[in-house]
């Protein structure tokens, strides 16, 4: 048999390729994007990734847990950050590149940035506010690198205590002379707004369930089918679900982008549940989903070895 020469393989190699009919890959990557944000049953069946909320070593204390050394932490158990903007020290370029930098060298990926907004807001000025805070979050995101931002849909601010609104299990009465479909509204309008940012600068948008409006399943669902976009899908938070919350997260599991997992060793800071992991990664793995998991601790243990705890956990749960 004759060696074929480099040249000649080549030749026909690209021969062969020329009469190859090949997708638009422009249309590819519309219908398979907006496939895959809206259905986790089409994604492949990877195992999911772990990733630590900042939130987790902080809890909103008077001094600031610095974002390095959350990224530190997290390289030494080998997983992803999430940012929390409060937690920021600073919003200048120099400080969020050198978070950038310091998670490269760590080899840790940033995941997420969690913001605080609300979108339910009976003055117009209010509402803009939040509208142009998000879309400011969304260019931070950009500069870090980071691919998606939990967003919250807000709510009234009727009960001020959030020991009260927990009373309450985050459900208020609406604002005098409006209702619950105008705080939808509002919200829907808010977010829409914010896509064409997102869409510009690649920043995947996640609706939380996290009190108000989103405090049950078929809240974030009305939200996010209304708004109707491949740039705004739904975060499940496990533990924003006071009752009921396996059958509630079942709701959300086949369209989750991204997932909070709460821990409380040591007992909540403001409440506690008693979750059942294995059942809940055979809910949301079953659906599909083989995105990031965002440990949230939010017990009163060290998180020095609750978040450590926390994570081998998960791991045992999600078969790791």
């Amino acid at each position: 048999m004759m060696k074929q020469s480099r040249r000649n393989f080549l030749a026909g190699t690209l021969a062969g390729a020329a009469g190859l009919v090949l997708p638009s890959f422009a249309g590819a990557q519309t219908k398979g994007s907006q496939k895959l944000l809206s259905s986790n049953a089409a994604a492949p069946k990877a195992p999911v990734k772990l990733a630590v909320s900042s939130y987790s070593y902080w809890h909103f204390k008077p001094e600031k847990y610095p974002m390095e050394d959350v990224i530190t932490h997290a390289g030494e158990m080998g997983i992803a950050v999430e940012v929390l903007h409060r937690q920021m020290e600073s919003e200048e370029k120099a400080y969020l590149n050198r978070i950038k930098r310091h998670a490269f060298l760590a080899g840790v990926d940033l995941c997420a940035l969690s913001i605080h907004q609300g979108f339910v807001y009976t003055d117009k000025e209010v509402l803009k506010k939040n509208i142009e805070h998000t879309k400011h979050c969304i260019e931070l995101a950009y500069q870090m690198g980071i691919p998606s931002i939990r967003l919250n849909s807000g709510r009234w601010n009727t009960i001020k205590s959030f020991d009260d609104l927990m009373e309450a299990r985050g459900i208020e009465p609406p604002i005098e002379g409006y209702t619950l479909d105008d705080a939808f509204k509002m919200c829907i309008d808010c977010i829409g707004e914010c896509i064409p940012k997102a869409q510009e600068c690649g920043v995947v948008l996640n609706l939380e369930n996290h009190w108000g409006l989103t405090s049950n399943p078929e809240g974030v669902i009305r939200i996010v089918d209304a708004v109707n976009s491949p740039w705004l899908g739904m975060m499940c938070d496990t533990g924003n679900f006071l009752e009921e919350p396996y059958d509630k997260i079942a709701k959300l599991a086949p369209r989750i982008g991204y997932m909070h997992a709460k821990t409380y060793y040591g007992g909540g800071e403001w409440y506690t549940l008693d979750l059942d992991y294995e059942r809940i990664a055979r809910i949301v793995t079953g659906a599909g989903y083989s995105g990031y998991i965002g440990l949230e601790f939010e017990g009163k243990e060290d998180a020095a070895t609750a978040v450590p705890k926390s994570i081998a956990m998960l791991r045992k749960a999600f078969k790791l």
